[in-house]
């Protein structure tokens, strides 16, 4: 073998530097393809006023969005177990393009919808579980860290775009804003995508099926009751995340704060979500992807119960920068706890399933919020639902803690007879 071909050889290997660097183009991807999830959380107020609706009928374009996101992260997780993450980042640039374009264009409630759905979401996809999948096997000792960087994509993107959008609203109405959008999205991820063309080595997928397979033997559960636990979790804890990231700007805008307070608020939640999503990657490097996810969740219901006693306009600074520095780090620790649990080939379409619950929790949560309001006239009751989902995932959680510790305490027993 030839020293260029053993230097690439090397590249393939986890934790290497060619591996923080695939790190970092990744995270660019992200944040550029995820700008579908966030776009139509801006433009909300604007959609209500241009297609004469109510809030709930103005939520439509985001939850077809979500539906979408969803599809796609299955959709694209699969493409790159299979052929590698280099052909989802084209397909997503692609996407976005063309669906930005046409919601440009678009000139009824279900045009604009019907762009988000079946273009932006499914492209944004491409930046979120697949790139996800794909760095977990290009780290072990720091997976837990790559993971949530890899992840904090989606929210670098909630932090860059809100802003972006809304200046281009106010200087250029929101459809030139879309076209530029289009232009951005293909330009930068058909350019990066030929980084992506290498894959991990059959040896690096081996090894990590038979680590997987023993400590999912220590949990007493199967992969596929593993993995319905996560979608169920995973459903539970984005319809409670729903209700401050898809409504803040509207919030806002209903106690007279006006929207570019609640864009502010937003890209403040994101900013902090990405300190979060990365400290808790440090945390579940050393205690594990289960037990970072309990924390994590307690303390996004402690923030969702704040907003229920804080409405003046620098309260919702502060509740809104707990709440992003809370709640960031427990969508991806779903993703770590595949890569612990589940099998290494199969990453990208588990992982994407499990994501494509969270976004449809992210949909639902956002839409319910939306039907909440139109019958109460307030987001009081929207909060407390947020809170009772919030249950359900943090219930989870300790459920699998304790299984796992009675499962310890077992084989304790065991050997000790």
């Amino acid at each position: 073998m030839t020293q260029g071909s053993l230097r690439d050889a090397g590249r393939y290997e986890p934790d290497s530097p060619y591996a923080w660097l695939r790190l970092v183009l990744a995270l660019v991807v992200g944040t550029v393809a995820c700008v579908g999830s966030w776009s139509v959380v801006v433009v909300l107020p604007a959609m209500q006023g241009e297609f004469d609706t109510l809030r709930s009928g103005a939520t439509l374009p985001y939850t077809c969005a979500m539906l979408g996101f969803g599809a796609g992260n299955v959709v694209m997780g699969r493409i790159a177990d299979r052929y590698g993450i280099m052909v989802p980042i084209v397909v997503g640039g692609l996407l976005l393009a063309a669906g930005y374009t046409a919601a440009g264009f678009s000139h009824s409630l279900w045009q604009f919808a019907a762009a988000h759905g079946l273009l932006i979401g499914i492209g944004s996809a491409a930046g979120f579980s697949p790139l996800i999948s794909d760095l977990s096997h290009w780290f072990r000792r720091h997976r837990g860290l790559a993971v949530v960087c890899g992840a904090s994509g989606s929210y670098l993107a909630g932090v860059v775009w809100p802003q972006v959008i809304n200046w281009g609203l106010a200087h250029h109405g929101w459809r030139v804003t879309h076209f530029g959008i289009a232009v951005t999205a293909l330009v930068i991820m058909l350019s990066l995508a030929p980084f992506f063309r290498r894959q991990p080595t059959a040896a690096t997928l081996a090894s990590a099926d038979v680590h997987s397979a023993g400590v999912r033997g220590d949990l007493g559960l199967s992969a596929n009751q593993l993995q319905a636990l996560l979608c169920v979790a995973g459903f539970a804890c984005c319809v409670a995340m729903a209700m401050p990231q898809v409504h803040i700007v509207a919030y806002c805008g209903d106690l007279g704060y006006g929207v570019a307070r609640g864009a502010e608020m937003l890209s403040l939640m994101m900013l902090l979500g990405i300190v979060s999503r990365v400290g808790s990657g440090f945390v579940a490097d050393r205690i594990g992807g289960t037990a970072t996810l309990l924390i994590g969740s307690l303390m996004q219901g402690v923030a969702l119960f704040l907003y229920l006693w804080f409405d003046g306009l620098s309260s919702l600074y502060i509740v809104s920068a707990l709440f992003g520095l809370f709640q960031g780090g427990i969508v991806p620790m779903y993703a770590v706890i595949i890569r612990e649990y589940l099998p290494a080939r199969q990453a990208g379409m588990r992982i994407g399933l499990v994501m494509s619950f969270t976004v449809l929790g992210m949909a639902a949560g956002g839409y319910l919020s939306g039907v909440i309001f139109d019958y109460f006239s307030s987001y009081r009751m929207a909060f407390l639902n947020g809170l009772a989902w919030n249950l359900v995932n943090l219930a989870i959680a300790c459920w699998l803690i304790l299984r796992t510790r009675q499962q310890s305490e077992q084989r304790v027993q065991v050997a000790g007879r």
